[in-house]
């Protein structure tokens, strides 16, 4: 009865249907700043930001900046505050030209921020747009910057951003021999959280350093549930520039331990993959220096193999919400050098060395996938005490 209500004094407002069918659609915690603007003003703010901080087209710096809040820092995770640096690369520290704020990357010479960095400050906002991958490494600066905070009785406050991958829970869990800043604690490759319900996980569990506690307030997405594939509004990162790519990231990124490449250095990154000597595929592409990607990998050379350049519903029909193992596997099976095949990096992706070992051995896939069973079960117990919306089971 309230939605039929709602409907009708629509209609007799003159709103469009564009519009009403708009009000339905998940949205971020920051475009609500009647929210948490109360908490900031006549505060000393940093703010944890990157291209993807948006409220509505603006950045949440500029936008906190022209009402006023006193901004002291910005700390910049990988790929940096409003630039486009490739995955990896080292960024220096600036002042941003737009505020006058000076920028702190937390990678480059640091990747948590010190004591200094935490002088004089009322309020750390973290916002950013993650894609719901344990490699993904914003939850990892996101442990980081918790662990300062509650050093430095500093409270953090997240907007929280739909996770366009949170609506499955795949993978193997990392072994705790394996940790690094591309797998900081034990969880599957997909966990199903926004940053809001992964920050709670952190402190609720004592996975912080010395299992201190951040002073934490998480300001809820708006009309989210795990049930939506959320389709990001812009690219989370340079390489993932579509919501094709963030759909199959979770899939793909395990060719980045190999030799294959995901397409770095072309238009459509990870929406592909393939190699020079990897004959049996009838897709070719030719990776090069680009903004983004200026060293890819077999950069100028002709790579075959298989294009995913889907629709991001069909993708997500495809993954039937699981990590597809099917072309890890076969291309494996097809490539001619398989002592060649897998790099050291690929243990720290799968956050195990059994997964390499099973593919090498031959074993299924079905298998595989029956050998995380247990430890994904165990991990849902853990993840659902902390969720802030509604499951998707």
């Amino acid at each position: 009865m309230r939605i039929l209500r709602f409907f009708i004094v629509c209609f007799c407002l003159g709103f469009s249907s564009s519009l009403v069918l708009s009000r339905q659609l998940p949205t971020a915690a920051a475009n609500h700043l009647e929210s948490y603007l109360p908490l900031l003003k006549n505060k000393k703010v940093a703010l944890v930001v990157n291209p993807t901080s948006l409220v509505g087209e603006t950045h949440l710096a500029d936008t906190l900046h022209a009402l006023g809040i006193s901004l002291q820092r910005i700390f910049a995770p990988e790929h940096g505050f409003r630039g486009k640096a490739d995955a990896g690369e080292h960024v220096d520290n600036e002042i941003d030209a737009r505020t006058g704020v000076p920028v702190i990357s937390l990678y480059g010479a640091h990747k948590k921020p010190t004591a200094v960095d935490m002088q004089n400050l009322d309020w750390v906002v973290f916002d950013i747009q993650d894609v719901g991958a344990r490699f993904y490494t914003y939850i990892s600066t996101l442990q980081y910057v918790m662990e300062a905070c509650a050093e430095n009785n500093v409270p953090l406050l997240i907007l929280d951003r739909p996770n366009p991958n949170g609506f499955y829970v795949d993978g193997p869990v990392l072994e705790p021999a394996y940790r690094s800043f591309v797998g900081m604690q034990c969880v599957p490759i997909v966990h199903g959280m926004t940053v809001g319900e992964y920050a709670r996980m952190l402190n609720g569990e004592h996975w912080l350093k010395e299992g201190e506690q951040c002073a934490l307030q998480v300001m809820p997405c708006w009309a989210y549930d795990h049930h939506v594939p959320y389709y990001c509004p812009v690219p989370p990162s340079p390489n993932l520039k579509t919501p094709t790519a963030v759909f199959w990231y979770p899939t793909l990124c395990l060719f980045e331990g190999t030799d294959i490449s995901v397409g770095r250095g072309t238009e459509h990154p990870f929406e592909m993959f393939g190699h020079p000597d990897l004959k049996t595929g009838s897709f070719a592409f030719t990776p090069i220096s680009r903004e983004g990607a200026k060293s890819p990998p077999h950069k100028d050379q002709t790579c075959f193999g298989t294009s995913l350049q889907l629709a991001p519903a069909e993708v997500i029909e495809t993954l039937h919400g699981k990590i597809n193992l099917d072309y890890l596997m076969s291309a494996y099976h097809d490539f001619p050098k398989k002592d060649s095949f897998f790099t050291p990096f690929f243990t720290k992706l799968s956050g195990t060395e059994i997964l390499r070992k099973q593919m090498e051995q031959g074993m299924s896939e079905a298998s595989i996938r029956q050998s995380w069973q247990h430890d994904i079960e165990a991990f849902k117990v853990i993840r659902k005490k902390y969720l802030l919306y509604t499951d998707f089971e």
